[in-house]
């Protein structure tokens, strides 16, 4: 009996510290919720300043721990502020969600260079820079850590209009795998989580039109679209001990959307 873990210990984020970019956006409000609830101490961060506010209010009031700090986290000088800010409040950081990204779908033949890189710069250099400043306090605590890279169903699977989006995405996965690799040894576990098609203000309309939400039930086994909520169990796994042997994986979280 020894030997099975106590349930509780298994998941338990208590008193950890948790960077989350894009906290501003839906899935990185409720991943959020979902690690404060569970007693890390959150550092929220985005552009909006608007957002990171109300979301700060409601997780306090809850009674849990958590600050802000506004910035991009393409840019360098403001992810080196904001890594300097959250080791500043809290001590260090243990946990880091890359909640940040966009998309400006297009066909290919109209998209202009300039929205390529814009998606480029929000999906995959944001993750790139994320991870190496945040790398290098985990490197140096020397106490392991728990990194969990965004990524999604289109990582994997190509979609019309998706050009710029599903590369980024594809590479975010290939970053996720080459960084299990580089940290190992300093015991970060490197993962990431791919959901298919969530609400958020960027998807609104397919949930608004019944034709498009057709479309998408067909490949989905569970039968409904996802909610970003149902992000929040992977978020909280990666984020614990019960995923301590389990590096360099992407997580689907898409109601069996890439099952067939």
């Amino acid at each position: 009996m020894d030997k099975i873990p106590n349930n509780k210990w298994l998941f338990d984020v208590t008193d950890r510290v948790a960077l989350i970019t894009g906290a501003s956006g839906s899935l990185g409000q409720a991943a959020a919720r979902g690690l404060a609830r569970a007693g890390a101490k959150v550092m929220l961060t985005g552009r909006d300043e608007s957002k990171l506010k109300p979301l700060l209010a409601e997780i306090q009031a809850a009674g849990c721990h958590a600050a802000y700090v506004a910035g991009r986290p393409d840019d360098l000088a403001d992810m080196q502020h904001i890594v300097a800010a959250t080791v500043e409040q809290f001590g260090g950081i243990d946990i880091l969600l890359t909640a940040a990204g966009m998309n400006k779908p297009k066909p290919i033949v109209e998209q202009p260079l300039e929205d390529w890189q814009a998606i480029m710069d929000a999906n995959l250099k944001a993750t790139y820079i994320a991870c190496q400043q945040v790398g290098k306090v985990m490197v140096a605590q020397g106490r392991g850590g728990k990194v969990i890279l965004i990524s999604s169903t289109r990582g994997k699977l190509g979609f019309p209009n998706y050009s710029a989006y599903c590369p980024s995405k594809g590479a975010v996965d290939s970053l996720t795998q080459s960084l299990a690799w580089e940290w190992g040894g300093h015991k970060i576990n490197v993962n990431a989580i791919a959901p298919t098609v969530f609400r958020s203000a960027l998807t609104q309309w397919i949930f608004a039109d019944p034709n498009a939400t057709t479309r998408f039930l067909t490949r989905i086994p569970l039968g409904r679209l996802e909610e970003p909520e149902d992000l929040i169990g992977a978020v909280i796994f990666l984020s614990s001990h019960a995923s301590d042997f389990v590096t360099g994986t992407i997580l689907y979280v898409d109601g069996g959307y890439t099952a067939g």
